[in-house]
């Protein structure tokens, strides 16, 4: 019943060649020969009888400098020719190698080539050239069906891009110091504002904007998601790049050092056995009438959670008053109870003992605590044992007992300031003393060039990516409305043998899933190092992504058979490049078709799944309006669903978002959940007295969602006014007041004035009587 624990390492990204062979659908297969085919007959015009990888250094040099003078043509089909060229030598002149592992080398080493050449530069040139290319959007617009054909130009310069960005972030340990330096300059390239004046991200961001709002259908969304991921990726950074930066950032801020390093911790961590659902509850039940004897013993290890899907105030009447009772006050937990209490040996077991999970002594996580915790809690204190508070001192004691003493003690023993906090305070400062503080520095970061220019169209970016991620859930219907993100996966003629179609089916899935990992991963890398660059930036995309209704779109997703889905088989072994350029393509039969590859899980969609939930965490974290909105779409059934899945950070940040809104359950869903509030007590971190077990202070809170969110985003719109506005401080700039200066400076007249200042003379200056003596005169 129980499904086996996923051996699943979180990352950036897959591995090299999973992360390339993403980039083709299967039906642009024929297309590799193609390019092949381009290739070859230019280059045994040039160097007849050699190969491609005999040939010297300088003399591959003298071949790209020729293609790229071939690039310059203003024939599309010559150019689109020299392009299918260029492409072939990315891939890595496959039909010369022998092995998988050649085809990436000659592919890496030709990457570098083509970069030290300025090919990249020439191929944006290209792009924008085709994003601009009002011709093929009409037309396009007006086509009932839209197929490959229509973006060929763009799918081969967007796969020659993503070639390079990808191969050149990805390190190799037998990388050479001259191809490192190229990797930092790439790098920097790509960040800064060099392709007319804006970062390359953001000539994405534009083509996706331009295909959401329906004027260019042709363009292959999913290409232009994965290059617009892989770009962010390489300028900004990955996750462990984050934690250095975040790191260097408590430094320079004179902050304690983090408590502990997250990757590792969330790595070291073992996966919980999920909750019981219903169906298994009823199996239990028919055990247990067999195996009487051993009942209690099995429920030292389930928990008798009940079904997900009933009304959480009404009783079930067919269960068992022991197990409605299981979750006792005061008793050991049951899943601590193998630490605490030696229990005798136990019968054989109904499930293989391998499954049996030991929780390390300890907790994971450091305890934290904020600062604000620590003014509640003596305010308190105060108002209890004094009758008056003191604001925001949290040092005076006088007059408290010495318990509270210790507790003032051991809570800020394990304070913990963020570097949000701190910006936050920074800001109020800037706002309140805007002369005697100053210009604020801005340091050009990549992340704030990228802002900088993304400000102006960011509800547009934040509303297009979550469009495609609708589009692409498995959980939506094909509606005739939406967004058809299927141009670059359909072929000119449609399947006619039950072969194709499958070939198909199982094309457009991972077609779809492979939108889903890019958009996920690319929302989190922003809201992640927004947030580090500035708190106001990360807020004001989150907002965006909250008013675009980012959080119930989550939780569509997440309402489906996700087992299924982290285990689904969207994919066809022999046609993954560089598998199908290499070896002979085998008869391809429904069988073959079905059987997809051997592994337990599927990366991108595990890969996906977690993202998706982090990107909820940030979302809601601390948001009191926006935990209520998890509560107000009964998020807590499909989140408890999600535990089903044994990859110990995707139950982390399940348990997480439950733990949040726990308080607002009421007591007979706790009661019910003992197992799920057992491993959220064990696995996140603990807030020291934050009563998320018990809601003690739900009444005290009304729910004003609008007062929250208006408050933040007049704070962000201050913070982007004070910094970004262009016409800011105009109560503070400087005045000329020099009598020669004024009068000396050229005004420029409106054409009118010269017919009518006669006129304009007479009334204004020659018809006043000016009293000369009240010059003289002291006032």
């Amino acid at each position: 019943m129980e499904s086996p624990n996923l051996e699943f390492e979180y990352g950036d990204s897959d591995t090299l060649t999973a992360e390339l062979s993403e980039l083709y659908s299967y039906t642009e297969e024929p297309e590799f020969a193609l390019n092949r085919d381009y290739f070859e007959e230019d280059f045994r015009s040039h160097a007849r009888g050699r190969r491609w990888t005999g040939l010297t250094v300088d003399e591959q040099r003298a071949y790209v400098m020729r293609l790229l003078d071939a690039l310059e043509v203003t024939d599309r089909d010559k150019r689109l020719k020299v392009a299918r060229a260029i492409l072939y030598l990315a891939q890595g002149v496959f039909d010369e190698c022998d092995t998988e592992v050649d085809v990436l080398h000659w592919s890496r080493h030709n990457i570098f080539l083509l970069y030290d050449m300025g090919i990249f530069t020439a191929l944006l040139e290209l792009l924008s050239m085709e994003i601009d290319n009002n011709q093929a959007c009409s037309s396009a617009v007006r086509k009932p069906a839209i197929s490959l054909a229509d973006s060929t130009e763009l799918r081969v310069l967007l796969s020659i891009m993503y070639l390079m960005v990808e191969t050149v972030r990805v390190l190799t340990e037998d990388d050479r110091p001259e191809w490192r330096a190229a990797r930092e300059a790439f790098k920097n390239e790509l960040g800064s504002p060099l392709y007319n004046g804006e970062p390359l991200a953001l000539l994405l961001f534009t083509m996706v904007t331009k295909f959401c709002s329906m004027n260019a259908p042709h363009f292959p969304m999913k290409k232009v998601l994965l290059l617009l991921w892989k770009t962010v990726l390489l300028t900004l950074g990955g996750f462990e790049e984050l934690q250095q930066m975040k790191v260097r950032a408590r430094e320079r801020l004179s902050l304690p050092p983090l408590p502990e390093d997250s990757i590792k911790v969330v790595r070291a961590m073992r996966a919980a056995s999920p909750p019981a659902s219903a169906m298994e509850l009823i199996e239990q039940q028919q055990q247990a009438d067999l195996l009487a004897p051993l009942v209690k013993q099995d429920s030292l290890d389930t928990y008798n959670e009940r079904d997900p899907f009933k009304n959480d105030d009404a009783r079930d009447e067919d269960e068992d008053p022991e197990d409605t009772d299981s979750g006792i006050e005061g008793e050991v937990d049951p899943l601590d109870r193998d630490v605490i209490i030696q229990p005798p040996p136990p019968p054989p077991p109904l499930r293989p003992p391998t499954e049996k999970v030991n929780f390390p002594k300890g907790l994971p996580w450091a305890p934290k605590v904020r600062e604000k915790d620590i003014e509640h809690f003596l305010e308190t204190s105060r108002n209890k044992f004094i009758g008056f508070t003191l604001g925001s001192d949290t040092e005076t004691l006088v007059g408290l007992p010495r318990p509270i003493h210790e507790s003032v003690k051991t809570l800020k023993q394990h304070k913990y300031v963020s570097v949000s906090e701190i910006q936050i305070k920074r800001e109020e400062e800037l706002l309140q003393c805007p002369l005697s503080l100053g210009e604020e520095e801005v340091e050009e970061t990549p992340a704030e060039i990228l802002y900088v220019g993304m400000l102006p169209n960011l509800s547009q970016y934040v509303i297009a990516l979550l469009k495609l991620l609708l589009a692409a859930a498995p959980t939506s219907k094909a509606k005739t409305d939406s967004i058809n993100i299927l141009a670059d996966v359909l072929p000119e003629e449609m399947p006619i043998t039950v072969l194709q179609s499958m070939k198909l089916g199982i094309d457009v899935n991972r077609h779809k899933e492979i939108i889903v990992k890019a958009i996920s991963a690319l929302l989190l890398l922003l809201l992640k190092h927004f947030k580090l660059n500035h708190v106001y930036q990360f807020e004001i995309v989150s907002q965006h992504l909250v008013f675009a209704n980012c959080i119930p779109l989550i939780l569509k997703f997440f309402n489906q058979n996700i087992m299924s889905y982290i285990s689904a088989k969207n994919s066809i072994c022999v046609l993954d490049f560089p598998h199908c350029a290499v070896h002979e393509m085998p008869e391809l039969t429904a069988e073959s078709l079905e059987a997809g590859d051997s592994n337990q899980f599927c990366w991108r969609n595990l890969f996906s799944c977690i993202n998706l939930l982090r990107i909820l965490n940030k979302l809601t974290k601390w948001k009191h309006s926006r935990t209520m909105m998890l509560v107000v779409f009964k998020s807590a059934p499909i989140l408890k669903r999600a535990l089903k899945v044994k990859q110990a950070m995707m139950q982390l940040y399940v348990l997480k978002l439950l733990k949040i809104q726990t308080k607002y359950l009421g007591r007979q869903w706790r009661k019910s959940n003992m197992k799920t509030m057992s491993a959220i007590y064990q696995k996140v971190r603990h807030r020291l007295n934050d009563d998320w077990a018990y809601g003690n202070d739900i009444d005290a809170r009304p729910w004003d969602f609008q007062a929250e969110e208006c408050a933040l985003r007049e704070s962000i719109e201050k913070f982007n006014g004070r910094r970004y506005d262009k016409n800011k401080n105009g109560d503070f700039a400087p005045v000329d007041n020099c009598l020669q200066s004024v009068l000396g400076q050229r005004v420029e007249l409106p054409e009118d004035f010269h017919y009518s200042y006669e006129m304009w003379l007479e009334r204004e200056v020659f018809s006043q009587p000016i009293q000369w003596e009240g010059l003289l005169q002291d006032p």
